[in-house]
C-alpha cells in the first residue's frame, strides 16, 4: 500500500509528469477559515525542480485563496491521481510560498515551465517538500483524458498585459482572500 519517500525519486517525476491535472490544498490558521482546494492542469504549467522542490504557475482567476494562505502560514499539499494505468495517488505536503512577478527568481522559475503557456501568470508557487508519499488509487475512478481547455489563455491573452492588471485589481477576492487575507498585492507588477 502506501509509501513514505525522502525524495521525490525518478518514478515519481515520471508520475508526476504524465498526469494532466493534480490538485492544491491550503488552509488558513484560522478554525473558522475556508479550506481551499483547486485543480490544475494547464499544459506543462508545473515542473518539479529539484527532489524536494517543485514549482507551478499560478494564473489569474477569481480568487487568490491558495495566495493568501501560503503569505499567512505557508502549508501547502499537492495530489495527482492516476485516471489510467496503475492505481496510484502520491502526495507532496510542504510549504509553499508565493513568488510575484516583480520578485528577481520569478523569471528562472517561468523559463522552468518554457513549455506552458503564460497568459494569464500572476505569481509562480514555489514548494519545498517536508513529506512525500504514495498510496492506492484503488477507489480512483478510470478517466480518459481528451484535450486542454485554451478558454482561459484566450480570454486572458485577448485582455493584454494592462487589460490582466486591471481585472486582478478589480476583483476582490484577488486582493484578499474569502476570510479577509491580505492576497494578491496590488497593483500587480509588470513583467
Amino acid at each position: 500500500m502506501g509509501k513514505q519517500y525522502e525524495r521525490l525519486t525518478d518514478r515519481l517525476r515520471a508520475f508526476i509528469a504524465a498526469q494532466p491535472v493534480f490538485f492544491v490544498a491550503t488552509a488558513p490558521l484560522s478554525a473558522d477559515g475556508h479550506v481551499n482546494l483547486s485543480p490544475k492542469g494547464r499544459s506543462g504549467s508545473l515542473a518539479v525542480l529539484d527532489e524536494h522542490r517543485l514549482a507551478y504557475l499560478d494564473f489569474g482567476g477569481s480568487h487568490a485563496e491558495t495566495i493568501a494562505h501560503l503569505r499567512e502560514n505557508s502549508r501547502i499539499t499537492l495530489m495527482w491521481c492516476a485516471f489510467d494505468g496503475p492505481p496510484t495517488v502520491v502526495r507532496v505536503h510542504g510549504r509553499g510560498e508565493p513568488v510575484f512577478r516583480d520578485d528577481p527568481r520569478f523569471p528562472e522559475l517561468v523559463a522552468a515551465m518554457a513549455d506552458a503557456d503564460d497568459v494569464g501568470v500572476r505569481a509562480v508557487i514555489l514548494v519545498t517538500a517536508e513529506r512525500i508519499s504514495d498510496s492506492c488509487g484503488f477507489a480512483v475512478p478510470y478517466m480518459d483524458y481528451r484535450e486542454e481547455r485554451t478558454l482561459h489563455a484566450e480570454y486572458f491573452g485577448r485582455k493584454g498585459e494592462d487589460g490582466f492588471a486591471e481585472y486582478c485589481e478589480g476583483k476582490e477576492t484577488n486582493v484578499e482572500s474569502i476570510d479577509g487575507l491580505p492576497a494578491l498585492p496590488v497593483p500587480l507588477p509588470q513583467r
